[in-house]
């Protein structure tokens, strides 16, 4: 008697590409749209620049200096808080919380410096009705401080969320969005010091 074998087909395991999570791609088309309000402001500065003969207008007088320090601490922000970011994906959510509260202080520091700059410039008759580049300097300057406002809220809650010993499934990506907000924020910076601060016509 001839018992029949029967071979079952080896199991197919097929490669499903991961996708990223929803918060992510949010957040990636918000700031792309962010990034057009921008570019607006920056085409509106160009503009005005490229028909002035002495840019800025003589008599405008800016800390550079304090100005630049308080810039590479913001800058330097979004490297720690990116530490945090691997941190987060690491388990490591002691280390985690920590970088954020790093961020969250330098990103503070910048916002404390930026009502002060305001302050002094008001008081020695610098308004945003002086002429187009104090203009631009205040609706630029306030716009970005805005941001940063919005992203140390996020941060706060972002520190309420891991305030318990145990993570829950959605930390990580969100931690890892609000990354996302942040490094834009700093980049923006740099673009909106060079043209206020560095930028100069004869």
């Amino acid at each position: 008697m001839t018992e029949a074998i029967t071979v079952e087909p080896a199991a197919t395991h097929r490669h499903v590409p991961e996708r990223p999570p929803l918060l992510a791609v949010g957040v990636m088309i918000w700031l792309g749209s962010d990034l057009m309000f921008f570019s607006g402001l920056f085409a509106a500065y160009f503009t005005l620049r490229a028909h002035a003969t002495v840019w800025p207008p003589t008599g405008t007088k800016l800390d550079l200096v304090q100005a630049g320090i308080f810039s590479v601490v913001l800058i330097a922000s979004s490297p720690t808080f990116q530490l945090g970011v691997w941190a987060i994906e690491r388990g490591d959510r002691a280390k985690a919380r920590a970088w954020v509260i790093i961020s969250f202080l330098m990103g503070a520091a910048f916002v404390g410096n930026t009502l002060y700059e305001w302050h002094s410039l008001l008081s020695k008759g610098f308004a945003p009705h002086t002429n187009a580049y104090w203009s631009l300097f205040f609706v630029m300057t306030g716009i970005h401080g805005l941001h940063v406002v919005l992203g140390l809220v996020v941060m706060l809650f972002l520190l309420g969320r891991m305030s318990g010993s145990k993570g829950d499934p959605g930390e990580t990506n969100v931690y890892q969005a609000v990354g996302y907000y942040w490094h834009f924020v700093d980049f923006m910076w740099i673009g909106i010091f060079s043209c206020l601060f560095l930028l100069k016509t004869g």
